[in-house]
């Protein structure tokens, strides 16, 4: 008896082999490849209250906004915003380097500086530190958006032309794209800012988030 099953069980085990060798093949060729991981690129949002959405709900800011629109237009896109109430050019500088290793971003947004001006801090430091925050995202291999700012009459001829020099200057420098006066849009009627008259409503943001759109979107091709 045992010569006699060893002998059934060598047979079956020659037949399972055949058949597997005859259709295992084909059934393998015919299984669907596992499509590809869509591939998202990252735009890292370095900016102070104004992107931080100082007196907004979660999704009324300009920025996330922008990251409704990206999902209609710009597929294959996501928001990082990194944007700190009260962030000077100082915080910026001094946070970059961290966020574009961590964020790895293909596009890094610069929205500081309004916090230095409001503080009355010297030009040429507001200055260096912007630099540093462009050179640094340039040479991670990111694209710039410079978001400019403007100071009220009150601070000075010299200080105000000074500080919105600096934008412009910067931007001619390294090539970024550039929105000179962030706020312009909204900036000309005091309904469209909150009761500290620094912060604009949610109900601006939406034209914030047009104006801004323009020079972002070529960045995203």
């Amino acid at each position: 008896m045992p010569s006699a099953y060893a002998a059934i069980r060598r047979s079956t085990q020659w037949w399972l082999a055949l058949v597997l060798l005859t259709f295992m093949p084909p059934l393998l060729a015919q299984a669907p490849k596992a499509a590809p991981a869509a591939s998202t690129k990252t735009v890292l949002v370095m900016g102070d209250s104004l992107s931080a959405g100082y007196g907004l709900g979660p999704n009324e800011g300009w920025v996330p906004l922008t990251v409704a629109r990206l999902g209609k237009e710009k597929p294959g896109w996501k928001v990082i915003n990194a944007s700190i109430s009260g962030e000077t050019s100082a915080g910026g500088a001094s946070r970059i380097n961290a966020q574009l290793q961590r964020v790895k971003p293909a596009v890094v947004v610069i929205e500081l500086g309004a916090n230095d001006g409001l503080r009355g801090l010297p030009l040429a430091q507001t200055k260096d530190n912007l630099e540093k925050m462009i050179t640094a995202s340039q040479a991670a291999g990111a694209k710039v958006l410079l978001l400019g700012m403007r100071m009220p009459p009150n601070l000075g001829r010299a200080y105000t032309e000074g500080f919105a020099d600096n934008f412009s200057a910067l931007a001619k420098r390294y090539g970024t794209a550039f929105v000179p006066f962030f706020l312009e849009p909204v900036a000309g009627d005091r309904a469209n800012f909150q009761a500290d008259n620094l912060h604009p409503t949610a109900a601006a943001q939406p034209r914030i988030r047009d104006y801004v759109w323009p020079r972002l979107a070529p960045l995203l091709d």
